[in-house]
């Protein structure tokens, strides 16, 4: 069943269209219309982020193709990414 969403191909992050239960399985559909599953690692509240792939500290943090944020920390694919693991940065845009 599907339960989450992307909307870019660059996203890491996914959408959870319902509420998400550690232990859970998460789907949802890629570019390619091929479903892809992993294992919520924590609880996630219905239309929050979770980490589709693991995070790297420092790296992008990108939903709908656009960085959100930089992880505060390693976040590991399954969890909630919300502003406890994501800091605000100001980008170079010109």
């Amino acid at each position: 069943m599907i339960n989450a969403m992307i909307i870019d191909e660059k996203d890491n992050v996914a959408v959870v269209i319902e509420p998400v239960k550690k232990g859970d399985t998460v789907s949802y559909v890629d570019k390619n219309k091929k479903t892809v599953s992993f294992t919520a690692v924590e609880d996630v509240q219905i239309y929050h982020k979770i980490a589709i792939k693991d995070i790297p500290a420092d790296a992008p943090v990108v939903k709908y193709g656009e960085h959100i944020g930089h992880a505060a920390r390693d976040i590991k694919q399954g969890e909630h990414v919300h502003e406890h693991n994501v800091k605000s940065v100001r980008e170079n845009l010109g």
